[in-house]
């Protein structure tokens, strides 16, 4: 199994408030995946400005 990096309490939450729905099991893997890559191509922008420090402008959004 794949490690898990979001909160799954907090991301149950936010589903559940914003829309009345509740979270596979499934959704909580790929958002975790989705971070995963998120903070791979982080890395690859701060390398390639010659940096050793992601910052928020490395993060793809949308």
């Amino acid at each position: 199994m794949a490690d898990i990096y979001v909160v799954t309490s907090k991301i149950k939450k936010m589903i559940k408030e914003v829309g009345g729905c509740n979270t596979s099991s499934e959704t909580i893997q790929t958002l975790s995946e989705a971070v995963e890559e998120l903070c791979k191509k982080g890395v690859e922008s701060a390398k390639a400005d010659g940096r050793k420090t992601v910052m928020s402008r490395d993060i793809p959004m949308g």
